[in-house]
């Protein structure tokens, strides 16, 4: 009211107004106030702007914003989205403390003002107003006007990411328990199968000798066609036991010499090695992470195919080398064999696939599955490059210790 009547006094001291008038009192239409300046007006136009343009934002952002006093932790001021996520009226909530609907577990542990911590971003629940806890990541930012000070809250509801997470792992662990239920069934039957073939080989053989001669020329190819089927039965049964193996058999990853592991295949190769008279060389090879057993039978596979992979007349030469990358050492097995065309490399690496006859070559086709399996298992790849007729190099990489990828 007060106001009101000095605006009254105001104008009459002025008089009437109009053109003559307003030039008494130093306002004439369409000039600037005293102690006004173009640049002044414009800076206010500017701030006005500005003003406007920071509170739509705040007002429209999809994320939850949350104003505080630093140091009474009550909110004096929230955006729409923070109104919607807490679910009470905004009336409600300015005044409140923040402990009241976020983090209401970490009272009096508030990241910024009681631990001192220059930003939080962290996952955290919040309450709403109808006690339904819902994550949220939480950012905490201390700032500062006109000598006071406060936290600017910003909080995301994940709530549709961790269900979707929890899916995940769902399917993950459903996953993981069909793998672990195949790996045993596939041992099991393998390891059960083998006792009927064990008495057709023998009965077989049994027949064979007892009427070898006494039966025709049809009849002996026949006892010789059982024969041969159940010996590489029991052969694929061997390998399909070995490949299952490489999981439900395993050992905790530990320090290993990976030439001690390719010595353990030299030696299991030795029969090989001396009747193809092959040349086999090595280049220093690394300690590693890993179980030396299996990593010895990736090399016996590579090793072993490279001598039985190669060019009649032509002396098997091998080497072994390893290269230290950023985040794993690099091996290669390099052979001078018969090479293979590449279209054909990710077929190699699959069980019981080959690209020759037995006649041709002896085998079932599952040595590369398992060094791809056992590589896998370890955290690394295997793959290969090969030109028919030069020769193949197989390549595998082990992950570094983590006290390789620090130095």
């Amino acid at each position: 009211m007060e106001e009101t009547v000095k605006s009254k006094e105001k104008a009459s001291s002025c008089g009437d107004v109009d053109s003559g008038a307003t030039e008494s009192c130093g306002t004439r239409s369409g000039t600037t106030p005293a102690g006004t300046t173009p640049e002044k007006e414009s800076a206010a136009g500017m701030l006005s702007e500005n003003e406007l343009y920071l509170k739509t934002i705040f007002n429209f952002v999809q994320t939850g914003l949350v104003v505080l006093n630093a140091d009474t932790h009550e909110i004096i001021d929230v955006n729409p989205r923070a109104v919607d996520m807490i679910g009470a009226a905004r009336e409600q909530i300015i005044g409140a403390v923040c402990h009241q609907f976020i983090c209401p577990a970490q009272k009096g542990k508030c990241p910024i003002t009681d631990l001192g911590m220059r930003v939080d971003n962290s996952e955290r629940i919040m309450l709403t107003a109808k006690g339904v806890r819902v994550p949220i990541i939480k950012s905490v930012i201390p700032i500062t006007i006109n000598n006071r000070h406060y936290l600017l809250e910003s909080i995301f509801d994940i709530s549709n990411l961790k269900a979707a997470e929890a899916e995940i792992q769902k399917k993950t662990d459903e996953l993981a328990r069909s793998n672990l239920e195949l790996q045993q069934f596939a041992y099991i039957a393998s390891h059960y199968l083998q006792e009927p073939l064990r008495a057709i080989s023998g009965f077989t053989e049994l027949l064979a000798k007892r009427y070898q001669g006494q039966l025709d020329e049809r009849a002996d190819k026949y006892i010789s066609f059982i024969t041969e089927g159940s010996l590489r039965m029991q052969q694929m049964i061997q390998d399909l036991l070995s490949y299952s193996r490489v999981q439900t058999q395993a050992h905790e990853f530990a320090k290993t010499d990976s030439k001690a592991a390719l010595d353990r295949a030299l030696g299991n190769l030795r029969v090989a090695i001396q009747k193809s008279n092959a040349s086999i060389t090595n280049d220093p090879l690394p300690e590693i992470i890993a179980e030396g057993d299996q990593i010895a039978l990736v090399f016996q596979n590579l090793i072993g195919n490279a001598i039985k992979y190669q060019r009649p007349q032509v002396t098997p030469v091998i080497h072994i080398s390893a290269q230290k990358g950023e985040k794993d050492w690099l091996f290669s097995v390099a052979d001078n064999g018969i090479g293979i065309d590449e279209k054909y490399a990710d077929r190699l690496f699959k069980i019981f696939q080959r690209l020759h006859t037995r006649d041709e070559y002896p085998g079932t086709g599952i040595g590369l599955a398992i060094c791809k399996r056992i590589i896998e298992r370890h955290g690394g790849t295997i793959w290969l490059k090969s030109r028919p007729g030069e020769g193949t190099t197989f390549y595998f990489t082990i992950p570094l210790a983590k006290e390789e990828t620090k130095a």
